[in-house]
């Protein structure tokens, strides 16, 4: 039986073409006008006997509030209180077979002097694990349909509600909407879905930690809510009912102690015919400085994710981030060289971490992935040296194909819809501008688009290439040849070759991402037009909220027509010792930067090669790094970063005097 309906909650329901279980719809209350979204929380908390701020803080971590159109998460889950339907979500049609991995697959190892390593596979059907299933328990208690459930936000915040008071009743904990906070702690452990008490324990202290410090925004639908901060001390003891099993925490994990991560080791194993797998042993960062952070989606429900990091003849990383909770499981000490970025150079001065998710089908993460994920990539910044902007904590999307032919099957993930912004915040790395009394001396801008209201429109996340994508909440911002919104998109021709580039989700030959720094070309009032790819790129400043900056730009040094442009910062053939093939110093053939144009500048790297290319070391070299003379620069060249000899350009501060 579905609990008693507060009148003014009816009138909503009925206002929203919600059925419910009794039928019955006063009169008087056809006649209210709709409450704010604030006030949904109030209702569905009185109507099930919740405390409001815990309603309102379970939903922050979960959704940031959000309804985020009616689509599902990255582990299936819908609407501000993320009520799970895997078993639905994995019946959807998937997307085109554009939008999915390349179809020229990427090596995810990235060395062209070995065989290739497995790609992605079709994932397995979803999992049975409760957590996973949450919206069919959430439409038995409150007798609305599942379909209503995922649709209607005022429906998902009401099922949310009856998922703790049910909780909280199975733990025999106090219950009502006026009771104490503190005695919820068990029903928020189990609301997060955990299957371990530490990754059960951290989802609520994250609650809690909202709780005490207050929270307020504006959401994806335009509604403004709130949380005041109020001191509460949540009674832990709940948290032993659940009946949970308990991790064991090895020494030598490499994760901050605040979150629940457990060592989940992917194998390092010969095989046979000389291959082994799934990673390569190092010394980093004694050996070599580790330069990069590159963040994935696993394109793989969490269990399927787990299967393949455990064999050895697949790929690795070094961590995997389970959507649901944010709970982590390590695979790959940071010292070793996991087989994740499609490009050695990447792989050798890199760590990986793989967050469960697709990049096109379930395309929003949760809070608590979010923050877990921060918290760690902090951790480990912090203590690697490795600066926390743009230039160093990159998507797999922003890796560079290694050779000319590799450059057209380099992956797209995590997408156009991770939320980089949020994410610079919770890194407290938030991008940042000039004051505007200075703007007009920038000769760099930082990408900054409003998340919640830039939508751009997208197509083929599910069904044939021309669907339509749900208007979603996007990090991406489009380029044109011209200042103008009917202007030709611009061309990335060694990713897309001659064809012109697209809308379709999986197509960035076209896109800037934002805490991407680029050189600025031109500008006008409305308009700024960047290098991109060897040609003038322009975005309308609406849509890329600029943050205009200073800092150091490359451009080709005087009498030189072009100059090259490189996907790994190899050395040069000197270097090399007796025994060891050389690597080419391969330039790309589809790209050259011609006089006149300039590139944000990152790092200035020496030539490195990390020569690991059997199992027990046995070849010449195997186990060292191979430095030579050469330096170079990392560049903001398209959407990914590229590499130039230093010799080629002059280093100069992108400031306009």
């Amino acid at each position: 039986m579905s609990p008693r309906i507060p009148l003014r909650r009816l009138a909503v329901l009925t206002a929203a073409g919600v059925g419910l279980a009794s039928g019955l719809v006063p009169v008087a209350a056809q006649a209210e006008s709709p409450p704010s979204r604030q006030a949904d929380y109030q209702a569905a908390a009185e109507e099930y006997g919740v405390p409001v701020d815990v309603l309102l803080g379970v939903s922050y971590l979960e959704s940031r509030w959000d309804a985020n159109a009616g689509t599902p998460s990255t582990s299936g889950g819908y609407g501000p209180m993320h009520l799970t339907d895997a078993t639905y979500v994995a019946a959807l049609p998937t997307g085109a077979p554009e939008a999915a991995e390349e179809a020229v697959p990427e090596d995810a190892r990235g060395d062209d002097s070995r065989p290739k390593a497995a790609g992605h596979p079709v994932d397995a059907p979803p999992p049975a694990e409760a957590a996973l299933h949450t919206l069919p328990a959430a439409a038995e208690l409150t007798g609305l349909s599942t379909e209503t459930l995922r649709t209607d936000p005022v429906a998902n915040i009401r099922g949310g509600a009856a998922l703790l008071a049910s909780y909280q009743q199975q733990l025999g904990a106090p219950r009502g909407a006026d009771t104490d906070p503190a005695a919820w702690y068990g029903a928020v452990a189990r609301y997060s879905g955990a299957d371990t008490e530490q990754a059960a324990a951290a989802f609520a202290d994250e609650v809690y930690t909202t709780l005490r410090e207050g929270v307020s925004r504006t959401t994806d639908e335009g509604h403004q809510l709130a949380l005041a901060g109020r001191g509460v001390t949540p009674v832990r003891d709940w948290l032993v009912r659940l009946g949970l099993r308990k991790l064991a925490r090895p020494d030598g994990i490499e994760c901050p102690i605040d979150i629940s991560c457990e060592s989940l080791p992917a194998p390092y194993q010969a095989f046979g015919d000389g291959d082994y797998g799934n990673h390569d042993l190092g010394d980093r960062p004694q050996s070599q400085r580790i330069e990069y952070i590159v963040i994935h989606d696993t394109e793989a429900s969490w269990a399927t994710t787990l299967k393949l990091v455990a064999d050895p003849t697949y790929v690795s990383w070094h961590y995997s981030l389970r959507s649901v909770d944010g709970h982590i499981a390590q695979h790959v000490k940071a010292k070793d060289v996991g087989w994740h970025a499609g490009n050695w150079y990447v792989n050798a001065k890199s760590i990986g971490l793989e967050h469960e998710g697709f990049a096109a089908q379930g395309t929003w993460y949760t809070e608590a992935l979010y923050r877990t994920s921060a918290k760690l990539v902090r951790h480990l910044a912090l203590r690697l040296g490795i600066p926390l902007d743009r230039k160093h904590i990159i998507g797999h999307d922003n890796v560079p194909g290694t050779i000319t032919s590799t450059v057209a099957g380099m992956h797209w993930d995590p997408g156009p819809y991770w939320d980089w912004a949020h994410y610079f915040d919770l890194l407290k790395a938030p991008f940042r501008g000039l004051p505007e009394a200075l703007s007009e001396h920038a000769g760099l801008v930082t990408l900054n688009p409003d998340f919640a209201t830039n939508k751009p429109a997208f197509t083929g996340c599910t069904g044939p290439a021309s669907n339509p994508c749900p208007a979603r909440s996007s990090s991406s911002v489009i380029l044109r040849t011209a200042p103008d919104l009917t202007a030709p998109l611009v061309r990335d021709p060694g990713r897309c070759g001659t064809r012109a580039s697209t809308m379709l989700v999986s197509d960035h030959c076209a896109r800037a991402s934002a805490g991407q720094t680029y050189a600025v070309a031109e500008r006008t009032a409305e308009w700024t037009a960047i290098w991109y790819l060897g040609q003038k790129a322009w975005f309308r400043n609406a849509d890329a909220g600029p943050l205009w900056n200073v800092g150091f730009v490359v451009e080709p040094k005087p009498g030189l027509a072009s100059i090259p442009v490189f996907g790994r910062a190899y050395p040069d053939a000197a270097a090399y010792p007796a025994g060891v093939p050389v690597q080419a110093v391969s330039p790309y053939a589809q790209y050259t930067i011609a006089a006149g144009q300039r590139y944000a500048a990152g790092p200035v790297l020496t030539g490195e090669y990390y020569r690991a290319s059997t199992f027990d070391w046995s070849s010449p070299g195997d186990g060292t790094v191979i430095r030579g003379d050469l330096k170079y620069v990392q560049i903001q060249f398209g959407h990914r970063i590229a590499y130039v000899l230093r010799d080629d350009v002059v280093l100069r501060p992108a400031v306009v005097l």
